[in-house]
């Protein structure tokens, strides 16, 4: 496993790798620029931008793609972009499904598997190798597509150490003090950049401020409906964490005081209420042997059929979502909401329930409720994301 920060010795200086990184900023997954144009946004000199694209297109980050209007006194000159065909693996771990997906630098999600598991209370030994396995096979597909993996990440939904590489606690899952070190080193073998654990709905939310709705609003609450409900905080279009990195879980927010007891050992939490399992049970919605998605589209067809205990349970979660998401707003002064995961699919009957208690809780409050359109993917597309970027942050790693 190679370290991000191990640069190649004695090949480039402080400086010049700062400026690698440099020309690298200008450059976000649709941009295309000329050598002349990253020159005159960096302040850097032509000469200098040459030399830098030079190691850049070496590396691999870079690629050519032919003239663009940018060059100098009108002539065309190169066009400079990210390159496709190098990219992250990205993972998720979640209660009732497992995701692998690879993300290239422009953004695309090149290829991507999810398969149905049930693995609350299942050994973290199980769920790894069936994680693997998955990991196995979308590797070579994105390398019979011609993609070299910079690195990975792996998003679960818990509280997490990233630094160790540990599993705190994930109730959810019913993991506590999982260490996971080794298992991210095999989700892609090989590759310069470690791969690095996130939680999911972190993730989740960063992947909708670099690929979705939250370019354009930059401060947002961010809201992920699953098993459990889990909560991002982007401020400043920055990820907001708190003092001991796990802000956010708003999940976890007392909505009920006289309410069910929650996963965390609470009581009254949002996801007693608003969680995917809490609806479908006050829906009537019963296992049976069903999927997660069978119970869902169960849902959805109760819901078209106006059935009324269906009706009242999506919307009772639209309400106690707009509890939470005022005491966010306004202890954080935020005006925007985006959600997503089985909000999304509820979104017409939820989504009007959602906006009505937000007006009458705090009228004027929340400007913007959206719903992304990353949806399942997004939070392994956040820890794909998340390894991009530390590569195109420390480029001369890259060098030999």
């Amino acid at each position: 496993m190679t370290s991000q920060a191990t640069p190649a010795p004695g090949r480039v200086g402080d400086v010049r790798r700062r400026n690698l990184a440099l020309v690298l900023s200008r450059l976000g997954p649709e941009t295309v620029a000329s050598r002349a144009e990253i020159a005159a946004a960096t302040g850097l000199t032509k000469a200098s931008v040459s030399s830098l694209v030079a190691d850049l297109l070496e590396t691999g980050l870079l690629e050519e793609l032919g003239v663009t209007r940018g060059g100098e006194r009108g002539r065309p000159g190169v066009g400079l972009a990210l390159n496709p065909r190098r990219g992250a693996l990205g993972a998720e771990v979640n209660v009732d499904y497992l995701a692998v997906g690879v993300l290239d630098l422009r953004g695309e999600l090149r290829v991507h598997e999810t398969v149905e598991a049930s693995n609350h209370g299942r050994a973290p030994a199980d769920v790894l190798a069936e994680l693997h396995r998955l990991a196995a096979g979308v590797r070579d597909a994105a390398a019979a597509d011609g993609i070299e993996l910079l690195g990975g990440g792996l998003a679960v939904p818990g509280i997490v150490d990233a630094a160790s590489g540990t599993v705190a606690t994930a109730p959810n899952l019913a993991w506590a003090g999982v260490p996971l070190a080794g298992a991210l080193e095999d989700l892609a073998p090989g590759a310069p950049f470690a791969a690095e654990l996130s939680n999911e709905a972190d993730s989740a939310a960063l992947a909708e401020l670099w690929y979705g709705r939250g370019r354009a609003l930059g401060s947002y609450l961010y809201l992920s409906g699953e098993v459990g409900v889990g909560g991002g905080l982007v401020i400043g279009s920055q990820l907001f964490t708190g003092a001991g990195g796990h802000a956010g879980e708003v999940g976890h927010v007392v909505v009920d005081p006289g309410g069910r007891r929650c996963s965390c050992g609470g009581r009254g939490c949002v996801e007693t209420v608003a969680g995917q399992e809490a609806i479908l049970a006050a829906a009537g919605i019963t296992g049976g042997g069903s999927t997660t998605t069978g119970r869902l589209a169960a849902l959805t067809a109760s819901l078209a059929a106006g059935d009324a205990r269906a009706i009242g349970a999506v919307e009772r979660a639209g309400e106690a979502l707009a509890v939470a998401v005022v005491a966010a707003a306004r202890l954080l002064d935020l005006s925007a909401v985006v959600l997503v995961g089985h909000f999304g699919i509820l979104r017409d009957v939820l989504g009007p329930a959602l906006d009505a208690a937000l007006e009458d809780l705090a009228p004027g409050r929340i400007t913007a409720v959206t719903f992304s359109d990353l949806g399942a993917s997004a939070a392994l597309r956040g820890a794909a994301g998340a390894a991009v970027r530390r590569a195109l942050a420390a480029p001369h790693a890259l060098l030999g």
